[in-house]
């Protein structure tokens, strides 16, 4: 079987490809706090508009800009908390009303003055100096959030924290949001042996079924841990079978030119079609794509490292698409070199490092943010790696790169 080894700029291209023909799964209507995580089906309209009333975003005195300025004493004619509506006459000038943050401005004011700017002296209030304030200050005016009918989340949406209190406001006890996909794992390779067995000194426990497995539920999947498959194309063969239900599979090491290497003589008897059978890139390159009759499929290094990567890099922006998402895929933010790094020709690079950010520094942006990398012995090093907490991106250039530059940063 020839080899089809692309760059990585062309493994993303052949993704993305792959990914636009997927149609997600079925849709369900589930109680809004089991939707974290989920992606939404159905757009999420405003059911009224936002706010429904000119609302006050200070504590302080509703009045008319005007009568501020001209220095006069306002008389307090009544209160308004959150929650209530003004029942007395609209506001008059040379009156003022008592307001709450978030409560309904009263008809006839056109401002809200804040408490700490005023001094109130028994049912009369004045500004402690001149201050100009302008028709609208501190008010947000009715529908200027969103009209009703507007669209506030649309479908395609991954629901978080935000966007769930965004439904709850417009009413949405029950979103519409699509399946999550099943994504089955299979481990190959005679070396592996379970998490409770105690390893002989030629074996090791099978980390990468339970890394993938983490990664799939972080990216709103649902895991299969299939058993281990040995180093032979029929047991691989039998075990691929087992994941004919799953949306998705992820098979882990086999996948290199060794004598042992079965994975994908395994798939081409079953009639597999790869897309690409490696990508210039470090850790990882072995990383295969492809599709089965029935379903797509990864197969991923068995170095741990190398599996972390190529997952974050690879499958989840096609589970993200398996599930529904609009424009989902890996996170990278920015940061600057806390030292100088060496490149390497050729291939595109995704070392560990530890990005730490200033107090108060936005983790989007390069502000504040260094990167340092970590010090580790290739993609086997899971106890290096595990103090990392993204990998830098060194470009396929080889250059050199001082400390200072600005580079992206793959998160895990």
């Amino acid at each position: 079987m020839p080899e089809n080894i692309v760059t990585y700029a062309e493994a993303i291209r052949i993704l993305q490809r792959e990914a636009e023909k997927l149609a997600p799964a079925e849709t369900q209507e589930l109680p809004l706090l089991e939707t974290m995580g989920r992606v939404l089906a159905a757009p999420v309209l405003a059911d009224r508009d936002q706010p429904p009333f000119p609302r006050s975003t200070r504590d302080g005195y509703a009045c008319i800009a005007t009568d501020l300025r001209s220095g006069n004493p306002l008389r307090i004619t009544g209160q308004v908390r959150a929650g209530e509506a003004w029942q007395g006459p609209p506001l008059q000038s040379g009156e003022a009303i008592e307001i709450m943050t978030g409560a309904p401005v009263p008809t006839g004011a056109d401002c809200v003055v804040m408490l700490e700017h005023v001094i109130v002296e028994a049912s009369s209030l004045r500004l402690k100096e001149p201050r100009a304030l302008q028709p609208g200050e501190n008010i947000v005016p009715t529908g200027a959030e969103a009209k009703s009918g507007t669209v506030i989340l649309p479908a395609g949406t991954r629901l978080t924290a935000s966007r769930i209190a965004a439904a709850a406001a417009c009413g949405y006890a029950r979103p519409s949001v699509f399946r999550r996909p099943r994504i089955a794992i299979l481990a190959t390779g005679d070396e592996l042996v379970s998490l409770e067995a105690t390893p002989l000194p030629h074996q090791i426990r099978n980390s990468n079924s339970y890394s993938l497995a983490a990664q799939i539920q972080a990216a709103g999947a649902e895991p299969l841990l299939l058993p281990v498959a040995r180093d032979s194309q029929a047991d691989i063969v039998s075990a691929i079978g087992n994941a004919q239900a799953c949306d998705l599979l992820l098979l882990s090491g086999g996948v290199s030119m060794g004598k042992y290497d079965f994975v994908e003589q395994a798939l081409h008897h079953l009639g597999a079609e790869f897309f690409f059978t490696g990508a210039k890139i470090q850790p990882g390159r072995p990383v295969v794509f492809g599709r089965l009759p029935h379903q797509y499929f990864f197969g991923l290094p068995g170095n741990p490292v190398s599996t972390l990567v190529t997952f974050a890099l690879f499958a989840q922006p096609l589970i993200a698409a398996l599930s529904g998402e609009v424009s989902g895929g890996p996170k990278f933010v920015l940061a600057r070199l806390a030292h100088e790094v060496r490149g390497k020709a050729g291939l595109t690079r995704f070392l560990p490092a530890r990005v730490n950010y200033s107090i108060g520094g936005n983790q989007d942006a390069a502000e504040g943010a260094t990167a340092a990398l970590i010090p580790w012995q290739g993609s086997g090093d899971l106890a290096s790696t595990a103090s990392a907490n993204g990998f830098a991106v060194l470009p396929n250039d080889g250059k050199t790169l001082p400390a200072g530059s600005l580079i992206s940063i793959l998160m895990i």
